[in-house]
């Protein structure tokens, strides 16, 4: 034990002198991390979408609408603009002036009134996800508020009941509704921690595939491995394990911090979980980097494994969904269970006790994928002698 660790600080050496004088690697593990988790972070630092413009078409034109249209522009997410006509409000919807209209019929209140089915019709341009999900979900309400103020009003003249039986009438199952760990039920707050994660780890990936397919390329594995197969992984590695877990203290303090992200669990022990993540990863970028002769070709391949990767975990939307091959193939990947536990620990406060078969999951593909790595290392060191 004595003799191996000089053998993997000279490796890690090795590694720290070689970084600065590869420009790629240069590029992806001194800036990428910190200008994409400040560029993509950067969209989302509001969280939540406002002022955004609403065409209006009252063809009502009575205290209801107007009571309507009153509220739904008090709203600090809804700019309302009036239009004359309906043709006008789709013209500029379709011109992109505003992000969706609410058409509101003529004899509307007297329906209403009248017990009978009241519609309004709300048309969203879909194709900008926050404006138009944001303006669906902040009309809908405003529109069943005061529908049942008016229905609470007619109990109460028409028939003559009391306010908590008209209210019984208007509402006999109350909704509450109440989110655990998005209190704002933002885009932004659900996206960006699991955000920050995968740049983590797609940087990682990427850089240390590199710096392994750069071994084969310029046939240095004899070199890289003379000191031992075990050494010259974790050699390799030690210089990506103590900066990536620099990276990870920065994105969990500063950016969170910044873009006034919650974090409700135990520091320490999300601590421990990055750190065998990043471990998990260590064997896994240089499995991958040994499949490649070509540096270019390694990070053509890896750049484009972010969003197949980033869909397959289950964490934009359930892993029970995804086709059974795919979650297979998920399995394989060290994000599936660590995004489970890290969304856990992040955004609900939950501890590693909570969340065991995950974190043995991540473990058991740590020991895989080591092995895996020192197989494919000495198969590479013996056909170089």
């Amino acid at each position: 034990m004595g003799k191996s660790r000089p053998h993997i600080l000279r490796i890690f050496l090795r590694e720290v002198a070689m970084v600065p004088k590869d420009h790629s690697l240069l590029l992806t593990l001194l800036i990428a991390p910190l200008l994409y988790a400040f560029f993509y972070g950067s969209i989302y630092i509001n969280k939540e979408e406002e002022n955004v413009k609403l065409g209006l078409v009252d063809d009502d034109n009575t205290s209801l609408s107007r009571l309507l249209a009153q509220n739904i522009n008090n709203s600090p997410v809804v700019d309302i603009v009036q239009f004359a006509n309906l043709g006008d409000a789709k013209e500029q919807l379709y011109q992109g002036n505003c992000q969706g209209y609410l058409y509101i019929p003529a004899k509307t209140e007297n329906n209403l009134l009248s017990l009978k089915q009241a519609n309004v019709v709300m048309a969203v341009n879909a194709a900008r996800f926050l404006p138009s999900s944001d303006l669906l979900l902040n009309v809908q309400q405003i529109c069943l508020t005061v529908g049942a103020g008016v229905r609470l009003q007619y109990f109460e003249k028409s028939k003559g009941l009391t306010t908590e039986i008209a209210m019984q009438q208007v509402m006999p199952i109350n909704l509450d509704y109440r989110p655990l760990f998005n209190e704002r039920t933002s885009y932004g707050a659900f996206l960006l921690p699991g955000l920050l994660a995968l740049i983590l780890q797609q940087t990682l990936l990427i850089g240390l595939s590199e710096s392994t397919a750069a071994e084969r390329q310029h046939s240095t594995i004899a070199s890289w491995t003379k000191f031992g197969i075990s050494n010259a992984i974790w050699g390799k590695g030690l210089f990506y394990l103590l900066l990536y877990g620099a990276y990870s203290f920065f994105f969990l303090n500063i950016n969170f911090s910044l873009l006034n992200l919650p974090m409700r669990g135990n520091g320490w022990e999300l601590a421990l979980l990055m750190f065998i993540f990043i471990l998990t990863l260590i064997p896994l970028a240089q499995v991958i980097g040994l499949c490649f002769k070509s540096q270019l070709i390694c990070l053509q391949v890896m750049a484009f494994s972010t969003y197949p990767i980033f869909l397959i975990t289950g964490y934009v939307w359930p892993f029970e969904s995804l086709p059974l091959l795919v979650q297979g193939i998920s399995n394989l990947l060290p994000t599936t269970p660590f995004l489970k536990v890290y969304v856990n620990i992040v955004q609900g406060g939950g501890a590693l006790q909570d969340n065991l078969t995950p974190l043995l999951h991540l473990i058991v593909l740590f020991a895989f994928y080591s092995l895996l790595c020192f197989w494919s290392v000495r198969k590479l060191h013996g056909q170089s002698n």
